[in-house]
């Protein structure tokens, strides 16, 4: 799912790890934490960037909706309606955890739900192209205020 949010986000991401406990749920998290981490870095103040993006993705039965607010403040809220404990060698459990891990260490507010589906892998995979989508429209400079804070208040 990685290659997914790297390719439809138009990210270069190179990750290598490997687990010490043989634990999935520290590896996910911890992939979670040095992406999320990596992409507030790479923020730096926001200034020029879109800030918000949203964005609905299909997958043949499943059809996700990805909200982003680049914001500093960190909140997630997931929404889904998985039938499967496991798809391959993923726990479905983990896919909250992921994606709250990674809005904490990003400093980003996310939303993701599931509005359709049954094919618990289908669900997940519109799930990660509706958040790489999302992310690479809010992390985009605006080209309109490109040195401009995209905030009333002057800060983020």
């Amino acid at each position: 799912m990685l290659r997914e949010f790297s390719v439809h986000g138009k990210f270069d991401i190179e990750l290598s790890a490997k687990s010490l406990d043989n634990d999935m749920h520290h590896l996910i998290e911890d992939a979670a934490i040095v992406m999320g981490q990596a992409f507030r870095e790479a923020f730096g103040d926001k200034r020029g960037i879109n800030r918000y993006a949203d964005i609905f993705i299909p997958m043949d039965d499943a059809l996700c909706q990805c909200v982003i607010d680049i914001s500093g403040r960190a909140y997630c809220i997931c929404k889904f309606d998985l039938k499967d404990e496991r798809t391959s060698d993923f726990e479905t459990v983990l896919l909250v955890h992921f994606y709250n891990t990674f809005a904490q260490n990003a400093g980003v507010t996310l939303h993701i739900r599931q509005i359709e589906g049954f094919d618990t892998h289908h669900i997940i995979e519109a799930s990660f192209k509706a958040f790489a989508r999302a992310m690479k429209t809010a992390c985009a400079l605006n080209l309109e205020n490109p040195d401009k804070l995209p905030s009333t208040k002057g800060i983020l």
